[in-house]
């Protein structure tokens, strides 16, 4: 995906795994010089206040290391249950789907669709 990377959870998290995902994230974010990072959580039926943290915390590290972070499929369910416990998700771009996502990483980093970079 070039200069994106995609991170597709496809089982439950808990508290070791999503450390361990932010690490590694981290780390190929720098490896890979990736802009774009795309965090789909569509398989996630339960993303409680640890994880959501987290995932604020992988976005604002990967801010720091110039890198744009969405994250997208969230569920309904998983909306209302954030929205519930009062949880916001803090510095996290979310889309509909990875589709949508792409396009708003690429509006933030200035591109049109293509990954030449930012245009004039």
């Amino acid at each position: 995906m070039g200069e994106f990377l995609l991170v597709t959870i496809q089982v439950e998290m808990h508290d070791r795994l999503v450390m361990t995902l932010q690490d590694e994230l981290t780390h190929q974010i720098v490896l890979h010089r990736a802009r774009g990072v795309l965090i789909d959580i569509s398989a996630l039926e339960i993303v409680d206040s640890f994880i959501g943290r987290a995932l604020g915390n992988i976005a604002n590290m990967a801010r720091i290391l110039d890198a744009e972070t969405v994250v997208v499929g969230m569920r309904p369910a998983v909306a209302i249950t954030l929205i519930e416990l009062g949880l916001r998700l803090e510095g996290v771009r979310t889309a509909l789907n990875a589709e949508k996502g792409m396009a708003l990483i690429r509006r933030r980093l200035g591109q049109t669709g293509d990954l030449d970079g930012p245009r004039a």
